[in-house]
């Protein structure tokens, strides 16, 4: 597994007005992980602003991620939880109430990791699991299932 889950950052009952802040939640883990510069944190919304809402992978789930580039440091998740669950505009898999911040340093470990993710978030229960996580373990054994 490529996925960098013993690095994995994690916030539960994170408040969020809007799926905006809820982004902004999980980049500003990124950063404080020192795993990406501040200007991550404004790619990963411009990124949803331009292409819509992608990242909303699988029902009350999104992962938003922004290119490989020169501000990622390394590779890195940042997982939050919401404390009340925020609409991104998806036809059907909103609302989102788990926010999984992707870094990633190349284009190659980005679809890895994407793809990773999507594997691990396939798993039955994996996604309650999460969203019921109070704890950082709690959360990783739900994506290592």
């Amino acid at each position: 597994m490529t996925l960098p889950l013993d690095e994995a950052t994690f916030s539960p009952g994170v408040r969020a007005a809007d799926w905006r802040a809820a982004v902004r939640a999980a980049g500003v883990d990124l950063v404080t992980a020192h795993a990406v510069g501040r200007a991550y944190v404004e790619e990963l919304v411009q990124q949803i602003e331009e292409a819509g809402p992608y990242c909303v992978v699988a029902p009350g789930v999104a992962v938003p991620h922004a290119k490989a580039s020169a501000v990622v440091r390394r590779d890195a998740l940042a997982i939050v939880v919401l404390e009340e669950p925020v609409s991104f505009g998806h036809p059907h898999n909103d609302p989102v109430e788990v926010v999984i911040g992707l870094a990633a340093t190349s284009a190659r470990q980005h679809l890895r990791m994407l793809a990773e993710l999507a594997n691990a978030l396939d798993g039955t229960g994996v996604t309650a699991a999460l969203a019921t996580a109070t704890t950082r373990d709690e959360a990783i054994a739900a994506l290592r299932r």
